[in-house]
Formats: C-alpha cells, structure tokens, sequence
C-alpha cells in the first residue's frame, strides 16, 4: 500500500500552544476547501465555535475522496484560526484509496496514519461522513469520548441519500438493486455485521433533524440518537447590506434557490411556474451537473436568471432581498444549511412537504410547505403580492433561528451531550477541563 505523503496540511497560528479546554479530533471525509456540499461546511462552523471557546480541534480530511470526484483546479488552501489544525490525507494510490475503502469497510491505505494523529490524545472523536476517510472501520480507532453526526444516510444506505434506483425517494430497501442502477459495487460488508460491531464504539449518535433519526430507524438502525441541529453564528447587518461590486438591485420582485443544480433538487418543477410575464423572477445561485438541462427547461425565459456560484457575502444579500427562498428538493433531505441562511435573515421558505421540511417550518413558522404544482404556484403568487405575509414569516423565520438554531444555543446542546457522558464514564478530567474553558 502507498503512504501517505502529506501530515499536517494547515495550521492555525499558535496551535502548538495547549489551551485549557479539550482535545478534539474530527474525522470526515471531506473539510473545506475540498467538499462540496453543506455538510463540509456545517463541520467547520463546528470547528471554529469550539475555538473560539478554547478548545482545541485537529480534523482528518481525505484529499484523495475529494480528488476522485472534483473537476478543476485544486481550490486555494483556507487559514484555520488559532487552535485548529488540518490534517489532509493523500496517497500515490488517488481513487484506489477510496475504492478500498468503500469496498472494504475500513481504511486500508490510510489506516496507520489516522492511528498515528489519534494516538496523539484526544478526550473526544467526533466522527462526521467518514465513508471514504475510513468506513465503519475508523470508528474503532483512538479514544475518548466518541460521537457520530449522520450528515447523510449513509449508515442505512449505501448511495447514501435514499434515492432508490437513481430516480424515486426510498419507501424500502432494495439494496442490491439498488446499488447495480448507480453503477457502483456493491459494499459487500454491510452484510457481515462490521457496522454494528464498530458503531458500539460509539458514545452517542447525532441527528441533525428528528426527521432523520426516524429514518435511521425505519431502515433499521439500532441505535438511538440525539437530534442536534446545524447552526450559524449571528448575523454582521451591516455586511448583508453591502451590495456585491458590480451588481444592480433588482428591477423586480425575486425568488431564490441556492444550492447544488442536482435533479433531486427538484428544481425542475419550479422553473415552469415563472413567466416574464409573471409578478416575479427566479433567481438561480448554484451549479451542478442538471445545469444545462435546467438551462434548457428555462431557455428563453428572461425572468430566469442563473448567477453561478456566490460567495457569501454576496449570497447573504441575495438572501435579504429575496421574497422567499426555494426548497423544492425531491429526495430525502437531512438538514439544508440554506435554511438556516435564510432564516438567519429574516427571509421566509417555501419547501416541499418532505423530508426535514415539515419539521423545521412547523418549528420555525417561518415558511409555506406545497406537495402539488397548485399548491407551489399558490405560494408564489400569495409571497409575490403580500408584503405584509412576507415579513411576518420572515420575523417568524428569525426569531426561530435565534431561539434554536444560533451558534449558542446549539453549543450549549453540543457541550451539554459531551459532558453529560463524561458524567456517565467518570472522566473528571475531561469536565474539568471543559470548566477551565467556560471561565475563560
């Protein structure tokens, strides 16, 4: 097997320098800048909170997954703030690191590596999408305190979104099946028990949604698990004003979809509902590999505008002057980040009555829910017209990101879960060291 060729990729400043709070490791496949969905992002929000209260945290990422599946140039490399490390794994192998891995269970290639780093001490690993990084295999690797995050589905399904078949959310497993649609091998470990013989290393597992853990158990996982959300710090105001160089304000009423250009995001249904005749337009931030059939299905249609991908500071603008942002996916969804963007400011949703959505816009009253194309097209139409609707669900969507799903609030959950398991095992140690960090 090949080595690998790179430790410590990034380096905050003055990580050498052992700060009061705890050791945190965090596993997962793919860290920003070498990810590609939200799930990349909601685990560095986590990083950087936890060192912001003086902890401090190394991650594993796998250069070699995100390789296998990126087109373009390797992104520029992102400072980590004090306290926080990166440890970016890569091999002469590429992709065939990554096929071991999925096909055996466990990290063959980059195995001795992760023990090294985790040999360090570490009084938690927490483990977040680690199909690529090391399978169910990394679980029984280091010690301490151990949690899972289930970003995905991938502890119950192998394509790890329950989409059956490429082509229909799942009611039930056809695995196999399955699996031959996506053109991939099938994973034969997830018949021999590996799964549930490494998952009892675990402490606790964690569900972003209620809406995910009910399906972990419906498709057979025996463990329970905590819900804890995704969050994002506070808004900066002034910074969501600030209109990005060389835009123009828009010359009427919009809509927003933010996100991945994947036909399970269902933003297929949505674009036939705007006209340039109609109250509105349809403003599109993202790209993926349905761009060029969403182009088609909107080609000639003015009101139809595709930005690409945004920064943020320019999406957090978008985001306040939207009278809505779009949620129409058609898969199962976990957690979408962009609800929590938009939430935080102050713009209402319309989602599909699926997934999560119900949950959250029951939570929240911060958004319409549709199943039919009536009932999408009336949600449209009565957001376009009312300005007065727009900003009581808007003030609803706020304040229920502030009550739920703030940094601090979700910190406090996060903290609470790993002392209340210190407690459990008698890790003084441990709930000492997280005192020291409350009280500096």
């Amino acid at each position: 097997m090949s080595r690998p060729v790179a430790d410590i990729d990034e380096r905050g400043a003055d990580c050498g320098k052992r700060l009061a709070g705890l050791r945190f490791a965090m596993v997962t496949t793919f860290y920003p800048p070498y990810h590609f969905g939200g799930d990349g992002q909601a685990i560095r929000l986590l990083v950087h909170a936890l060192a912001r209260r003086g902890h401090e945290v190394e991650v594993i990422h796998d250069v070699d997954a995100w390789r296998m599946q990126a087109r373009g140039a390797e992104p520029a490399p992102l400072t980590e703030p004090p306290g926080v490390s990166t440890h970016a794994l890569r091999s002469g192998l590429g992709g065939v690191s990554c096929l071991l891995t999925h096909q055996t269970g466990r990290p063959l290639v980059h195995g001795r590596h992760i023990c090294r780093i985790l040999r360090r001490g570490f009084d938690v690993i927490h483990f977040h999408n680690i199909s690529l990084v090391g399978g169910p295999g990394v679980l029984s690797l280091g010690q301490g305190i151990k949690l899972y995050t289930a970003h995905e589905h991938w502890l119950v399904c192998p394509s790890h979104v329950l989409w059956r078949h490429n082509r229909e959310a799942c009611t039930g497993r056809e695995c196999l099946r399955c699996v031959l649609h996506y053109r991939r091998p099938p994973q034969l470990w997830r018949w021999t028990g590996l799964l549930d013989r490494c998952c009892r290393h675990v402490d606790a597992f964690c569900a972003p949604s209620q809406f995910c853990a009910d399906m972990h158990r419906k498709f057979g996982f025996p463990y329970a698990m905590h819900i804890l959300p995704n969050f994002l710090p506070e808004s900066d105001a002034a910074a969501a004003e600030q209109m990005p160089p060389g835009w123009q304000g828009p010359e009427r009423p919009f809509f927003l979809f933010v996100g991945r250009l994947e036909r399970i995001k269902g933003l297929q249904d949505v674009i036939p509902h705007f006209t340039d005749g109609g109250p509105a337009e349809l403003w599109i931030a993202g790209e993926g590999t349905y761009e060029s059939v969403l182009r088609k299905a909107a080609d000639g249609r003015r009101c139809v505008r595709f930005l690409g991908r945004q920064a943020e500071p320019a999406l957090r603008w978008l985001y306040r002057r939207a009278c809505a942002v779009l949620a129409p996916s058609i898969c199962y969804e976990v957690f979408p980040m962009v609800l929590l963007e938009a939430f935080r400011e102050g713009t209402p949703v319309i989602a599909r009555r699926l997934g999560p959505y119900p949950e959250i816009i029951e939570q929240s009253g911060g958004g319409i829910l549709f199943e039919s194309p009536a009932e999408l097209a009336g949600a449209l139409a009565r957001l376009a017209g009312d300005a007065a609707l727009r900003s009581q669900l808007g003030q609803a969507a706020q304040h229920a990101f502030r009550r739920l799903w703030s940094e601090e609030v979700v910190l406090q959950r996060y903290l609470g879960l790993i002392a209340s398991i210190a407690e459990r095992r008698g890790l003084n140690r441990v709930l000492g060291r997280m005192q020291a960090a409350a009280v500096r």
